[in-house]
């Protein structure tokens, strides 16, 4: 027999090579990593029957080597040198239980380190398990189980509570497993099996009761009737972009959505569920740090006829669309069991080509293993040295985007304005050919009524690296009056620019005028999850940015929600009495702007101490969302004193503007401390009250002192344009770590702004785009 390979591992779960190839990865045979004790990886998988509450075990071979007779786990096994965990998982419950699921059928819960010795010292296992649960309706029969004979002698059910119980009393016929770690799995399946309605129905209203409804609207008169007939099928195309951002999200997000809209009437907690998954686009709650109000339990039931070996008058296995508990930090644009190790190792064996594919807005990184898995499962790594590969867009998402292309290419054959036409069909072709570039240059370049921003833009779901874009739609009509009165900002970012609070070396040399567009919006989709969107700036593409800067969208009518339903009752109970009455829209609104604008200023492009050229983005990688939006928060403050210093706005609006960013500090931490905007925004306040500029009071109110706050702002400013300029993720990384964080007084008006039920955003509905689309 061919020995097993694995990674051996340290005492902490780290591979101990830096350079991760099949070629060169360190690896033992498994009898010398259990003669020796080193640490390794493997995959438990347990299968849970819902109807019954029990757990299938299998009885060991009396030839194993450790534990040979006992009831065990349902499926385990190593993971070999090299493999994904997933498809080990998938892998050993085909082989040893003859048993063949989808990806999505299992869940991973947690990672068990199992460490032990046997034999008389001859058998060590110091074992790091990937614990997975999958989640069946009704029990397979015993017959239709396939048994490994050297693995497998027998299987059974037993109800998981009786299992626990045999368990802690360490009873002889079962294999022990210390209940102080791995009673954690017993504890999540109890939790399912023990629902309290009532109880699960009220924290849903509470998390509900966060969001403000506002119904959002515009005036259409001005579009002509060919316009109006374009826009029914633009917001057709942007519903299409909402179905590719549910599955940007999770691989089985769309079939959860699909499952909770088809029972929302079941109940009551039905109903809610369904509710508050519209907001979130997923089963995480964006203003609980991504904390999970849905469990796999909730999730899509699955039929699937042919998992085992056929029986008469069973018809096949049921199972539970899984999802994890903790978000995945790279969504759905990577492999779920792949690390930074294991990315970074296979970008090194690549060419400078094959890099950019793999870093760049518009790319899925998958496995050749999970693609290989149904014609094999022994030689899925043979056609490559690695198992991941990227795949565009444009084929990831195809069904999704001919669709779109299509009603994009109609609804420009409609249009007025030939610079609508002209965006239209370019991001109709980018579709289809994975290249934005030209029809980026359109957007920025766009004059017309009818505003459109459609496509992969943001990368905040990337929290792995911040490399891939997420697809959203913004459909508005340009409010031509506020538009003109922006046009100061715009034209002054050279000026600011070249009086950043930064070493010359660091400063952009090639930066042009932005145009602002003010808009109503009229209808948003895909990457608006949670809280909403007030203004964006765009593109991201560093090439775009270098050669022709970049455009603001500002949503004029979404902030003036903001203001109402928020700020202002924020206002009321966190700003101290004397300065309770600078808070004004106006300020608000201003701040917003060079939030934006200040988006397209500061490092992009940079040199590297070693010569080599990059971005921000692509050094400060993960904590970059969060540094760029604390940079353009805090330089944009910067940005308006700057102007009211040259005579450029009033001087009446100083005192105004930095009480309404204190005011809007909490606003925006109220987002969670894991979303990019809530995270910049307590690294800035907690900056600022360190350096005494904002003021905490006996009567758990805020002030500004003005005397300090333009300093403190000056020095915040610098310190992180230079740590973009340098390209420096430690710094960063530092200084989030320093100052992102819930202190005291911060905590007291956080607390404050819950007992009395202050929204943190708003939900908006679109009724004039709901008739259009009707």
């Amino acid at each position: 027999m061919v020995e097993e390979h694995f990674d051996v591992l340290t005492n902490s779960g780290e591979k101990t090579e830096v350079i991760w190839t099949i070629a060169n990865v360190y690896v033992f045979p498994w009898s010398k990593v259990h003669q020796d004790g080193d640490y390794h990886r493997a995959v438990n998988v347990w299968i849970f029957v819902e109807s019954t509450q029990e757990l299938v075990l299998q009885r060991r071979s009396d030839d194993k080597d450790s534990w040979p007779g006992r009831w065990d786990i349902s499926s385990a096994g190593h993971i070999s040198a090299g493999d994904p965990s997933l498809i080990s998982a998938q892998r050993e419950l085909e082989e040893e239980l003859g048993i063949k699921l989808p990806k999505d059928a299992f869940e991973k819960l947690f990672v068990f380190l199992q460490e032990c010795v046997l034999n008389d010292g001859k058998f060590i296992n110091n074992e790091f398990n990937d614990v997975y649960l999958v989640t069946i309706l009704h029990p397979i029969p015993l017959e239709a189980f396939t048994l490994q004979k050297e693995e497998v002698s027998a299987v059974k059910y037993i109800h998981y509570e009786e299992y626990r119980n045999l368990l802690s009393k360490k009873d002889p016929a079962y294999v022990p497993y210390d209940l102080n770690g791995y009673g954690k799995l017993f504890h999540i399946i109890r939790q399912r099996c023990q629902v309290n309605t009532e109880a699960r129905s009220l924290s849903l209203q509470k998390q509900l009761q966060r969001y403000s409804p506002v119904t959002l609207e515009a005036n259409l008169t001005e579009l002509s009737e060919a316009d109006q007939k374009a826009l029914g099928l633009i917001l057709k195309a942007a519903k299409v972009i909402d179905d590719i951002f549910y599955e940007q999200l999770w691989h089985s997000n769309p079939a959860l959505r699909d499952w909770l809209k088809e029972h929302a009437n079941a109940s009551e907690l039905d109903t809610l569920k369904w509710k508050y998954f519209l907001i979130n686009k997923s089963p995480w709650s964006s203003l609980d740090e991504n904390e999970p109000y849905l469990s796999t339990a909730d999730s899509a039931a699955k039929f699937l006829p042919e998992a085992t070996k056929p029986i008469d008058g069973w018809k096949g296995i049921e199972y539970r669309a899984a999802f994890p508990l903790t978000k995945p930090p790279g969504g759905n644009f990577y492999p779920p069991d792949m690390d930074k190790m294991e990315f970074t190792s296979w970008l090194s064996s690549l060419t400078e080509e094959q890099k950019r594919a793999a870093t760049g807005f518009f790319s899925v990184i998958k496995r050749r293993s999970e693609a290989n898995l149904d014609a094999s499962l022994s030689d899925h790594l043979s056609d490559s040295n690695s198992d991941l590969y990227s795949s565009p867009y444009s084929e990831i998402y195809q069904p999704f985007l001919t669709k779109a292309s299509e009603l994009l290419h109609k609804a420009g054959d409609l249009v007025t304005s030939q610079s609508l036409k002209k965006l239209l069909h370019s991001k109709a072709e980018a579709f289809l050919s994975n290249d934005y570039y030209e029809s980026d240059i359109a957007w920025m370049d766009l004059d017309s009524k009818l505003d459109i921003t459609i496509g992969p833009y943001e990368t905040y779901e990337d929290e792995m690296f911040g490399y891939k874009a997420s697809f959203e739609a913004f459909i508005g009509i340009r409010d031509d009056k506020a538009t003109a009165d922006l046009k100061l900002f715009g034209d002054n970012l050279k000026l600011l620019e070249d009086n950043l609070p930064l070493d010359s070396v660091y400063k952009s040399k090639d930066v042009s005028a932005a145009p602002i567009r003010v808009i109503q919006l009229i209808y948003n989709s895909g990457d608006v999850n949670g809280p909403q969107t007030v203004a964006f700036n765009l593109p991201n593409d560093e090439k775009i940015v270098k050669e022709r800067g970049t455009s603001m969208v500002m949503l004029k009518n979404v902030q003036e929600a903001k203001f109402e339903h928020i700020l202002k009752p924020i206002a009321e109970i966190i700003i101290s009495k004397e300065q309770r009455g600078f808070v004004d829209f106006d300020s608000f609104f201003t701040h917003t702007i060079c939030h934006e604008c200040c988006h397209g200023i500061g490092p992009h492009s940079i040199t590297l101490p070693d010569g080599r050229t990059s971005s921000v983005r692509k050094e400060l990688q993960d904590v970059y969302s969060a540094v760029e939006e604390a940079k353009a928060d805090i330089v944009g403050l910067w940005a308006l004193k700057f102007l009211i210093t040259k005579g450029l706005l009033s001087k009446s609006m100083e005192e105004s503007m930095y009480v309404s960013f204190l005011a809007g500090c909490f606003r925006s931490i109220r987002f969670g401390l894991t979303e990019a905007h809530g995270k910049g925004q307590a690294l800035q306040f907690n900056w600022l009250y360190e350096k005494g500029a904002f003021v905490f009071h006996k009567d758990s109110t805020f002030s500004v002192d003005f005397t300090k706050i333009e300093d403190a702002v000056e020095s915040l400013s610098r310190e992180i344009l230079t740590i973009q300029g340098r390209g420096d993720k430690n710094a960063a990384t530092l200084l989030l770590n320093k100052y992102c964080t819930i202190t005291g007084p911060l905590k007291t008006a956080l607390e404050k702004l819950e007992s009395v039920k202050v929204p943190v955003d708003i939900s908006p509905t679109f009724p004039l785009a709901k008739t259009l689309l009707n």
